[in-house]
């Protein structure tokens, strides 16, 4: 698995991951780029994604749902702040419900992805930070943390 580290720090409420891939950065971009490679490692194992609408400039949004076992849908958003290719992105990311509206009182993150060249590979950092604490707890609670890593965990695959 490519992921070197996540890291939680409640002081200044980010949670951030680092991953290390042996691929070029345009390879590891697409994956971010191309909503069908983006599908298949948006979602934890067992959730498989499925986006519905993919922007991905300055102002654009992004929609998916992660269908779990259970065939339940869990539904999330993108606002679209800042796209520099294939260098970053940097965006808002909320839950929505299962007909893709947004739900406001579940907690948003300004996502911040920065992807460099590294020992001829490319490492990746994606750092998502709250606005309150309490949001941010909430999504621990949630299982982010691990969430996150394994969902991320899939892009080896991918990138082989």
């Amino acid at each position: 698995m490519s992921v070197a580290s996540v890291e939680k720090d409640l002081d200044t409420l980010t949670l951030t991951v680092v991953a290390d891939f042996d691929a070029p950065l345009e390879r590891v971009w697409d994956l971010w780029a191309d909503p069908r490679k983006l599908e298949r490692w948006w979602g934890p194992p067992g959730y498989p994604a499925t986006v519905t609408k993919h922007e991905l400039t300055a102002g654009g949004e992004v929609a998916y749902y992660m269908t779990g076992p259970d065939g339940k849908r869990y539904g999330g958003w993108w606002e679209v702040i800042e796209v520099d290719p294939p260098r970053s992105i940097r965006f808002r990311d909320g839950f929505a419900d299962e007909e893709g509206n947004r739900v406001e009182e579940m907690p948003v993150s300004e996502a911040v992805v920065v992807l460099s060249e590294r020992d001829g590979g490319t490492r990746m950092e994606m750092r998502a930070t709250y606005a309150e604490r309490g949001q941010f707890e909430q999504v621990l609670e949630m299982g982010m943390e691990q969430g996150i890593r394994e969902a991320m965990g899939q892009m080896d695959a991918l990138l082989a």
